[in-house]
């Protein structure tokens, strides 16, 4: 089988996050961009003063739901780079115009095959450990109202756990933090 994710380079996608997403040049004028100290963070902006345009590295919205069925929680094994084969809420970046909310539906239903009604906000959480992105997590619970478990979309396998017996390989901080948190609050 083919690997189609060979040049998957974290590192450099990593090195390139942290050069300001590789911004050089101004997406307005054309111009080279510079480093510089503005609003006491260093940005990019443009060297042309007439322009002056400024690069804000904002992190990317996603959302996704914590589903609990019979005290054991929904994941999800990644079929795509990062950290393919590890597991994850089911959760991923938000549409142009779609409300974090339609996000956190959809995508459980691309990955995983099933219907969700959001019941309640969770919890909203900073990950920076992506190498693609540094990304803000908008989490909500959700009870299933439809659909059968089943990998799809960006999931290899889709299984419920108990939260005595976690997998140990969750693939982001912002995962960890979200089911220690819901561990701690609605089971402790």
């Amino acid at each position: 089988m083919e690997n189609k994710h060979k040049d998957f380079d974290e590192k450099k996608l990593f090195e390139r996050k942290d050069a300001y997403c590789g911004y050089r040049f101004c997406p307005l004028c054309g111009k080279p961009m510079a480093a510089t100290e503005v609003e006491g963070r260093r940005r990019m902006r443009c060297r042309d003063k007439s322009c002056g345009y400024i690069f804000y590295q904002n992190p990317v919205p996603a959302a996704g739901a914590i589903v609990i069925q019979d005290d054991r929680i929904l994941l999800v094994k990644r079929a795509h780079p990062p950290r393919i084969g590890w597991w994850c809420i089911p959760a991923g970046f938000m549409e142009w115009n779609e409300h974090p909310e339609q996000t956190a539906i959809r995508e459980i239903a691309e990955e995983t095959g099933l219907q969700v009604k959001l019941t309640s906000f969770f919890e909203v959480y900073c990950g920076n450990d992506d190498p693609r992105t540094n990304a803000l997590l908008i989490l909500y619970l959700a009870d299933v109202v439809g659909g059968t478990v089943k990998a799809a979309d960006d999931a290899l396998e889709v299984r419920f756990f108990s939260f005595d017996n976690l997998p140990d390989d969750i693939a982001f901080e912002a995962h960890h933090q979200a089911l220690a948190d819901y561990d701690r609050r609605f089971r402790k």
